[in-house]
């Protein structure tokens, strides 16, 4: 097939997937719409502050608007995470606390991405990680590629703390969770051990349902602003939603004991992260057109991909399974070029903190490293998996598979 011929048809084989998408977004902007409402937003909550930040509204809002949208009963939502790593490791930390409650802690399916792994210290020794610190980390395997209820059961014990449950795929084939999914979970771990704290990393996964994990069983959840939450505008930062009592620790470890959420300026003000979460469900039904067609266009070449075209969706990322090391660096050098800012750049494989493997990455983004813009990357290690993810307009996300496409074709007539 030439590129015009793969682009038509993916369009066509996409478009089903589209209309179920529509409902959802529509239903998440009246639910946004309704925070905003339900907490009186003004203008002036958009200043910002500086020194301690002693009574800044603009924050103080922010945290309640995003624990109405979540139906948390307190949020934590901070510039000063500096990655939704950063958030997930503060949250993690401060709910292990010292250890009196419990010394364990699962991660329920199977391993985590690669920076979760150096908080943790697996499968290497890093400074300072959880593991050094003493505790003991658990991995539930996925059995049939999917997470397993028996053997989740079996690793709570009542020396189990946390039971970590990351919502997305990661640098994996799985398919990420549903909320329905974290549901069945966290009922069999309340089941084994009660006073075990159901853990949501929900990065990648906001919005694409029209209900999140809190509504589902999960204690705590923490996320990224510069992926779904913060609707591609949101500079920075991170936050943490769920029960008061487990959010305030959360925040005694993000500042220090006694201080917790009541300090914290940011001086360039706060409308940026209104206004990213008022657009976050638009932009996600943007970026889940664009996984799709994605994972069109990778069918029409030949490649395996994950989830297929027809699957159902609880997360931004696609996932394409190339031949070799030199189609990652094609795909995304193809991307790369119909990027808004560094096109003119070509991506090599590099190595990058936390990652053990080198990274091979396009990502010409507004936001440095945002992953709700278009970008994508992976790991240069078999099966030379690309991680395909965001896009703030889905005709961007078009541009970019089908120059990712235009370079792999190119090589091939060369070859």
């Amino acid at each position: 097939m030439n590129l015009d011929s793969i682009r038509d048809e993916a369009l066509r084989m996409a478009e089903p997937q589209f209309k179920q998408f529509e409902p959802i977004a529509l239903h998440n902007t009246k639910k946004v719409l309704e925070a905003f409402k339900e907490c009186q937003l003004s203008d002036y909550h958009f200043n910002g502050s500086s020194g301690y930040g002693y009574n800044d509204s603009g924050r103080e809002k922010l945290d309640e608007v995003f624990a109405h949208v979540f139906k948390a009963e307190k949020a934590l939502v901070r510039a000063h995470f500096v990655s939704g790593t950063h958030a997930l490791a503060t949250t993690l930390i401060a709910l292990l606390g010292s250890g009196k409650q419990g010394k364990e802690f699962v991660y329920a399916v199977g391993a985590p991405y690669d920076t979760m792994q150096s908080v943790i210290g697996v499968p290497h020794p890093v400074r300072n990680s959880l593991v050094e610190r003493g505790f003991i980390y658990k991995e539930v395997p996925l059995k049939d590629n999917t997470y397993d209820l028996d053997g989740i059961a079996e690793a709570v014990t009542e020396n189990t703390r946390v039971v970590v449950i990351q919502r997305s795929r990661g640098y994996s084939t799985r398919e990420p969770l549903s909320v329905t999914d974290i549901e069945k979970i966290c009922k069999v771990v309340k089941a084994k051990n009660p006073e075990t704290i159901c853990f949501v990393d929900n990065c990648y996964g906001e919005f694409t349902e029209m209900s999140e994990p809190l509504e589902h069983g999960a204690d705590i959840m923490a996320g990224s602003l510069i992926k779904n939450a913060g609707g591609g505008i949101a500079p920075t930062g991170g936050y943490v939603a769920g029960k008061e009592s487990l959010v305030e620790d959360v925040a005694y470890e993000l500042t220090a004991p006694g201080l917790g959420d009541h300090m914290g300026s940011y001086s360039p003000g706060y409308r940026l992260f209104f206004q990213g979460l008022f657009l976050a469900p638009h932009v996600v039904l943007q970026a889940l057109k664009g996984a799709v067609y994605t994972a069109a266009v990778g069918t029409l070449l030949g490649y395996e991909v994950f989830p297929k075209v027809d699957s159902p969706r609880f997360d931004l990322i696609q996932a394409i399974n190339l031949h070799n090391a030199d189609e990652m660096e094609q795909f995304c050098r193809g991307m790369q070029a119909y990027s808004p800012v560094d096109a003119h750049v070509r991506p090599v494989p590099g190595d990058m903190p936390g990652y053990t493997d080198q990274i091979i990455m396009a990502g010409g983004t507004f936001v440095q490293g945002s992953s709700i813009e278009l970008s994508a990357d992976g790991p240069v290690r078999p099966p030379y998996t690309i991680f395909m993810q965001g896009g703030l307009v889905f005709e961007h996300s078009m541009l970019g598979i089908l120059g990712a496409a235009e370079e792999i074709l190119a090589n091939r007539k060369a070859e």
